[in-house]
């Protein structure tokens, strides 16, 4: 089954640019598109997508919104891609805040695109930009930093909490530890489970933010 997506975006030449992008994929198809926020739950509800590539800034309800309402409402819902022009757009970091999944830049090779949508359907959030993980560093909490302690991880969940933040793939966090990928989604399922983060992308910000990761 191809990976379903639906677009969001308030420019149709965006659009345009990432279905013709996305449909040229024998594994993606692009099964619909709204041209604000506000659309997206219903969307959602009715077209069921596998992805929402989601821009951050939109005219009547933006995309901080429009994820919360998705993961608010919708049973099972799916991964959500911000897309945006700026990598330093706070907007981005608070769309990631509120639970999408990953980031993309608008001016992001056709590839890189395809490579996105691809990674965040299979669950295994994006790295994020330079800037972005600066952000986090900047919001540094004491809530995120005392969560952290009392998760009392284990040096080797500490270990792969550092590469998720690198953006590594469970087969790339395996073949850096020298370990088998099962165990490696072991690590990663009881790292959320301490951190109670609803996914990777809640997990890493919340090791930016408690300084636990430097961005560096």
């Amino acid at each position: 089954m191809p990976v379903t997506v639906l677009l969001v975006d308030d420019e149709p030449l965006v659009r345009a640019g990432l279905r013709a992008v996305l449909d040229a994929q024998p594994d993606i198809e692009v099964v619909g598109e709204a041209a604000d926020g506000a659309s997206v739950v219903p969307l959602v509800r009715q077209l069921r997508p596998d992805v929402v590539a989601m821009d951050v800034r939109m005219p009547l309800l933006d995309g901080i919104q429009a994820t919360r309402a998705v993961l608010r409402t919708v049973d099972s819902p799916p991964k959500i891609l911000v897309v945006t022009t700026f990598e330093n757009d706070e907007y981005v970091y608070e769309a990631l805040r509120a639970g999408a999944d990953g980031f993309l830049l608008k001016r992001s090779r056709p590839s890189e695109i395809v490579h996105a949508v691809r990674l965040v359907a299979e669950g295994e959030t994006l790295l994020f930009p330079a800037a972005v993980r600066a952000l986090a560093a900047e919001y540094g909490n004491r809530g995120a930093r005392a969560v952290l302690e009392r998760a009392a991880l284990t040096e080797r969940e500490e270990a792969v909490l550092r590469l998720m933040a690198r953006g590594l793939t469970n087969v790339e966090i395996a073949s850096e530890l020298i370990v088998g990928a099962e165990t490696v989604k072991s690590h990663v399922s009881a790292i959320l489970a301490k951190l109670g983060a609803r996914d990777r992308t809640q997990a890493v910000i919340m090791a930016y933010e408690s300084g636990f990761v430097s961005p560096a």
